[in-house]
């Protein structure tokens, strides 16, 4: 497993699909992940660190786990399938450990709001992810529409339907 944090969240505007890209401590392992657009916008504002003065949904788990005496340990993005990424919430509570299945975006979202690690596995970045330097001297903005033309996208994603 990689640790890796929230480097870029953001609308690709070929596909208008929102994503997040992923990186290493480094930045040198970068994993772009399609994703729909309320967890993109729950990941972005809490970046931005906006406050709201009722709860959204992940704030809510946040608040449930805790009031449970419970805590995220950690998230793993552990697998790729068809297009589809796969991850697992780790809940801890007095003597028990549970892990959930979950979609990335949700994890991620609640990763951010709890300081839980984001870890990622070897294969998935094997498969998925891109080196930044493979990137080359391009400028940035060419540099992102270059990866994320490369992505595949669920067909999900494309008809407006919920990713991940």
């Amino acid at each position: 497993m990689v640790q890796m944090h929230v480097y870029r969240v953001g609308v690709d505007p070929q596909r208008r699909v929102p994503f997040v890209l992923l990186a290493d401590e480094a930045i040198e392992k970068i994993l772009p992940i399609y994703i729909g657009a309320f967890e993109a916008n729950a990941i972005a504002l809490r970046l931005q660190g906006q406050e709201f003065p009722r709860p959204l949904t992940h704030d809510l788990l946040r608040t449930v786990i805790v009031e449970l005496g419970g805590r995220v340990d950690r998230v793993e993005i552990t697998a790729l399938h068809d297009s589809t990424f796969y991850a697992t919430l780790y809940l801890e509570a007095p003597g028990r450990l549970w892990d959930v299945d979950a979609r990335p975006s949700d994890a991620i979202a609640l990763a951010l709001r709890t300081d839980a690690p984001i870890l990622v596995a070897e294969e998935v970045l094997d498969e998925a992810g891109v080196l930044h330097s493979s990137l080359g001297a391009r400028a940035e903005v060419g540099q992102l529409r270059d990866l994320l033309s490369d992505l595949p996208v669920s067909a999900d994603l494309l008809e407006g339907e919920e990713p991940d």
